[in-house]
This record gives C-alpha cells, sequence and structure tokens, in this order.
C-alpha cells in the first residue's frame, strides 16, 4: 500500500494518462470492473442502460483521479439514484 502523501500523486498520474492517451493500465481497468460487477449486482444483464450509466460514471470518476474503492463505489451507486426534481 502507498503511503498516503504519494496517493495524490499517484492520481494526478493516473489522471494525466488518460487525458493524454485515452485508456487505463489493466490494474485500473480491472478496479473498473470489478466496482461495476458489484455496484450492478441486482441489474439484470439485459438492463444495458442502466449499465452503461454506471460505466460512464467510473469512468469519469477515474479520469478525475477518483481512484479509490470506495471513491468508485460511491460515483457508481449514484449513477443509480432516481433523478430528483431538485439540484
Amino acid at each position: 500500500m502507498l503511503p498516503s502523501e504519494y496517493i495524490p500523486l499517484v492520481q494526478r498520474s493516473v489522471s494525466s494518462q488518460f487525458r493524454e492517451f485515452g485508456v487505463f493500465d489493466a490494474e485500473i481497468t480491472a478496479l473498473l470492473r470489478a466496482v461495476l460487477e458489484e455496484v450492478c449486482e441486482n441489474i439484470p444483464v439485459s438492463e444495458t442502460g442502466a449499465r452503461a450509466d454506471v460505466a460512464s460514471k467510473l469512468l469519469d470518476a477515474a479520469a478525475h483521479g477518483q481512484l479509490s474503492t470506495d471513491a468508485l463505489k460511491a460515483a457508481g451507486r449514484k449513477a443509480l439514484d432516481p433523478p430528483t426534481m431538485w439540484p
């Protein structure tokens, strides 16, 4: 595990890597897939729209340097929240 003072550096590095190349490395991709499956465990595979929304939010969060499992799960779950009338 990285010392906490290095985490922001790694997050910026991964975020800039994504912006430059448009891809994540295998480790981040595996993490994103695992979080997607966990967040969507109660959503049928046929619900492609809901799964795509979650995947999109996960990719966006990761691209902005949110790479902790908890942050990614929160971003994915937020995608499943019903829309509200109030901002």
